[in-house]
């Protein structure tokens, strides 16, 4: 009697594991930045700010993780501060990282520190590269680990007046190597002047390296953009509509950029 008492929730147990594993995984944690890398540094001795804020009016309506922001109807953001050290180094700083749900309340989200390598004069070369890491330190809210990191190489090519730019992004949640998580962006611009340029950008989170998700529980995210560069304030602005289910449907951006000295 009491051994087939202790089957039946141990069976039960089992069938609920396996019916909760054939339903789509929970989308990635919301990003305070939308912005594919191209690059291009803040010159030895100047520092930079840039305004980052991204508004999901059509959003998911399921947290990432238990204790997550419901993304629908949130407004994210945070000041990025960026020195640059020489002409291949740059250093940054992104305080504070907060979120504004559509519920209201301002809602503080951790902060990053970034270290941005790129080869010399990256905005004069047809072919660029470059190498940035960034270590966050997150809120509960934010990410259910507290501390995690981003490895995003660039590669780039400039064709006459169109760019073609990838950042094949791994992110780290410090659980191992196969733990690491394939979330890449791409590019591609044209320059209609040398300020203004319009462009196509793809954000994609196919999931941990060792396995990734099924198609439909995949996140990947279409952008429009506009790019304005000069004075007073480098300007980038964005619409971004998701392709699948466990994406964001309707994404807005927008990055205000200028050297403060």
């Amino acid at each position: 009697m009491s051994g087939r008492f202790g089957a039946g929730p141990r069976l039960g147990a089992a069938l609920i594991a396996a019916a909760l594993a054939l339903l789509p995984r929970a989308a990635r944690a919301q990003t305070d930045e939308i912005q594919v890398y191209n690059g291009e540094i803040a010159a030895p001795g100047v520092l930079n700010l840039t305004l980052h804020d991204n508004y999901t009016p059509d959003g998911l309506k399921t947290p990432a993780f238990p204790g997550a922001v419901v993304p629908n109807g949130v407004l994210n953001g945070v000041p990025e501060f960026a020195y640059g050290v020489n002409p291949g180094f740059e250093a940054g700083l992104y305080l504070p990282l907060y979120s504004v749900p559509r519920a209201g309340g301002l809602q503080l989200d951790g902060f990053k520190l970034r270290a941005l390598f790129v080869e010399p004069d990256a905005a004069k070369q047809s072919f660029f590269y470059g190498m940035n890491f960034e270590f966050s330190f997150n809120s509960k809210h934010w990410d259910p680990n507290p501390y995690t990191s981003e490895i995003r190489p660039i590669l780039g090519w400039r064709l006459g007046k169109a760019d073609i730019i990838v950042n094949p992004i791994l992110d780290n949640s410090w659980k191992g190597i196969s733990h690491l998580d394939f979330a890449p962006s791409t590019r591609i611009g044209y320059n209609l002047t040398p300020a203004w340029a319009v462009a196509a950008e793809e954000y994609d989170d196919f999931g941990q390296i060792r396995r990734f998700e099924r198609p439909n529980a995949q996140s990947h995210q279409l952008f429009a953009v506009v790019d304005y560069t000069g004075k007073p304030i480098d300007i980038e602005m964005g619409v971004g509509f998701g392709l699948t289910p466990n994406t964001d449907r309707l994404t807005l951006k927008l990055i205000l950029s200028r050297d403060l000295n």
